[in-house]
């Protein structure tokens, strides 16, 4: 069984893995693409939090959202990729760990 403050923790050890990355893009990207990245780990971890404290519907539009945000970090990490500014390794890194975090989502829904 997959705790809900587990998801939580994935997610904050991801952006303090994630971040200083995004902090080295160069100057044009970091306002884009950086900021976008950054703005969806922040949302992220509020639409978590917030699923936590909800119940019944709205916990399960909640985690909705999150699915849907955890789409779109997939999608700006993979520009990121794609753009040569996160190297395929660090790529691969962020998938996989994007992708842990979404089977954990898929658990707490399930529940």
């Amino acid at each position: 069984m997959v705790s809900r403050l587990q998801l939580c923790q994935k997610l904050y050890d991801f952006m303090y893995w994630y971040l200083p990355i995004i902090a080295r893009f160069p100057k044009s990207q970091h306002h884009l693409i950086g900021k976008n990245i950054c703005d969806l780990c922040f949302n992220l971890l509020d639409l978590i939090i917030q699923a936590n404290q909800s119940f019944g519907q709205e916990r399960q539009q909640l985690q909705k959202r999150v699915s849907q945000k955890f789409d779109s970090l997939r999608l700006s990490t993979r520009l990121s990729k794609d753009l040569r500014l996160i190297s395929i390794k660090q790529y691969v890194q962020a998938t996989d760990k994007i992708n842990e975090m979404g089977r954990m989502l898929q658990a707490w829904k399930s529940k």
